[in-house]
């Protein structure tokens, strides 16, 4: 699997081995895909018991999203922070992340989020809004290291849109990466990314040496 699956209990009980395995053959086959019978034996479990916690396939996908929402900082952004305590360069950071973790396998699953956000978003309006809060929980993160980044950046900067922008270019270079089966078009994103970041950083300088004025 490309991404680290998202175990937050070493010694997972009866409902977190179905939600464990759902989430992985929900990213692997898609959801539509993936029958009940299949969840059932890569779960190990009795179909009794998972009636007794989902009482349908649409309640299990909302289980498994929300584990995708408690997952968010230990699987995703705390190890990026403790890598870099640079607040740009975090976002350099999770992006190479990611790229660490699909490149090898040439992107062929994508993003678990993004791929739901395709493929059933429009269907069910409590997974769609399950889906929008991990999104906007993923920009959030990114906006608090842009917001750290303090007059780094120019005073005018919308750092809301810039943080969605970074989601867009982080699900569109996957993407297209996962549809041509390497990783050139989503380094080609982030360079970009990278470039624009080093205009803003350049126009804050100027900012800054305007307002203290010549030595």
């Amino acid at each position: 699997m490309a991404l680290p699956e998202l175990k937050l209990d070493p010694k997972p009980d009866t409902r977190e081995r179905i939600v464990e395995a759902a989430a992985r053959l929900f990213h692997e086959q898609g959801y539509n895909a993936t029958g009940i019978s299949t969840i059932l034996r890569e779960a190990g479990v009795n179909a009794g018991s998972l009636y007794h916690f989902f009482p349908s396939k649409e309640a299990l996908l909302v289980g498994v999203l929300e584990r995708y929402v408690h997952g968010l900082h230990p699987i995703v952004i705390g190890p990026v922070e403790a890598k870099t305590q640079d607040p740009i360069e975090r976002v350099f950071a999770l992006l190479d992340q990611y790229r660490n973790w699909l490149a090898p396998i040439g992107f062929s699953m994508g993003c678990p989020i993004g791929n739901l956000a395709l493929e059933i978003a429009d269907s069910a309006p409590q997974v769609r809004a399950l889906i929008d809060l991990n999104f906007q929980n993923w920009s959030k993160a990114v906006r608090a290291w842009i917001d750290a980044a303090g007059d780094r950046l120019p005073a005018t900067t919308n750092r809301h849109e810039l943080a969605d922008f970074v989601l867009t270019v982080m699900e569109g270079g996957i993407m297209q990466s996962r549809a041509a089966r390497t990783p050139e078009a989503f380094d080609a994103c982030v360079s970009q990314l990278r470039r624009y970041f080093e205009l803003l950083q350049e126009a804050a300088r100027r900012e800054r040496s305007s307002v203290s004025g010549p030595p």
